[in-house]
């Protein structure tokens, strides 16, 4: 990525390293002439799928020691190395409920919290939902549930609501796919 002729990277400096993402900080020189730090943390690609079986999607109900709560949401997760973002929907629908989608499509691809975070997230809508085996993460207890799609939405925005699950509803209603 290249930064306008009026930026100036200074120095980019990873300050620590963890499985799950990095953090750090990059030292530019402003348009302004002043220099200022600007941290950051990089993760994953990520892929959030809206997985539609007739009048129903499938959600996931489960908790976040991060912030402490329960969240009903829409399955996703990390995209591995070489997987495009519909193979990474397809094998986290599959692991996390239990359901093989025979159909997926790319909806969007948009960065997240691009004032402090490197992280491109996806949204792929699944149908033509075939059973499949379960295969939970070490760290992942949740339970499947279902929701008609006339509700979607309006239960998403129940507290505790989150981005991820809003975003990816709102665009698959614009794309005529609720």
């Amino acid at each position: 990525m290249r930064e306008p002729d009026d930026w100036r990277l200074l120095e980019s400096t990873t300050e620590y390293e963890t499985d799950w993402y990095d953090g750090g900080y990059d030292r530019l020189e402003q348009p302004d002439g002043t220099e200022k730090r600007y941290y950051w943390a990089e993760l994953p690609d990520a892929v959030v799928v809206v997985a539609r079986i007739d009048d129903e999607l499938l959600f996931v109900e489960q908790y976040r020691p991060t912030i402490r709560e329960t969240h009903l949401e829409l399955p996703a997760g990390i995209v591995e190395d070489g997987e495009s973002y519909t193979v990474a929907a397809a094998r986290e629908l599959e692991e996390e409920t239990g359901f093989r989608p025979t159909s997926t499509a790319l909806l969007q691809e948009y960065a997240v919290a691009t004032g402090v975070l490197r992280h491109d997230r996806a949204v792929v809508y699944a149908d033509g939902l075939e059973p499949g085996r379960r295969d939970l993460d070490s760290n992942e207890f949740l339970e499947v549930r279902t929701v008609p799609v006339e509700e979607a939405i309006d239960r998403a925005r129940e507290p505790p609501a989150n981005d991820s699950t809003i975003s990816a509803l709102l665009l698959a209603r614009e794309d005529g796919l609720l």
